[in-house]
């Protein structure tokens, strides 16, 4: 297996959907809060679910890929030969010399092959290149792969947004969860 690392100057949605599809997870974050004027706090906890969770990635279209692209500052893909097989796609953040992933796919053929590191990998000294202190990666408690993953890869947890996508996401929906990757 021979991956290389490549600047994508364009995508479609048919490429990037092919690599997104969906994911499955046996186990799930589970987010409880509590706040009052003394104390307020979150917690998670890795619990087994008694049926799998399944989502579905639909949101790629194109507009929503050239609205990105052209925010990008990182637009990076991993190739076998000529076969996109993972992305990442991020957004500087001047203010607070930031580096945002917006997406970050692999190929589920692909995964836990690699290719996922080599991808960060780059993103990380670009960023450290271009003097950025952090990468920030945001994903949901119900996507305990992914934080795995992303902790595989240095990240810690470091934020919970109970209202990020809904305000009815606490306690049963999806919640967003921040993980950071210090350079």
């Amino acid at each position: 297996m021979l991956i290389e690392i490549r600047t994508l100057n364009e995508l479609n949605a048919e490429a990037i959907n092919r690599l997104t599809g969906s994911f499955v997870c046996h186990d799930t974050y589970r987010v409880t809060h509590h706040d009052s004027s003394e104390c307020a706090g979150f917690e998670l906890e890795l619990v087994a679910l008694a049926e799998p969770f399944v989502h579905r990635y639909d949101h790629l279209d194109e507009e929503y890929i050239h609205t990105y692209l052209a925010r990008a500052n990182l637009c990076i893909g991993a190739f076998n030969d000529e076969l996109l097989v993972g992305i990442l796609i991020a957004e500087k953040r001047e203010w607070n010399n930031s580096l945002w992933v917006m997406e970050f796919h692999v190929a589920a053929e692909w995964r836990r092959k690699g290719v996922g590191r080599l991808l960060m990998d780059r993103a990380a000294v670009q960023a450290k290149d271009a003097g950025l202190r952090v990468i920030v990666c945001e994903t949901q408690n119900q996507n305990s792969n992914a934080i795995k993953a992303y902790r595989s890869l240095g990240f810690c947890l470091e934020g919970i947004d109970i209202s990020y996508y809904t305000n009815d996401d606490y306690p049963d929906r999806g919640i967003a969860v921040f993980m950071k990757r210090r350079l």
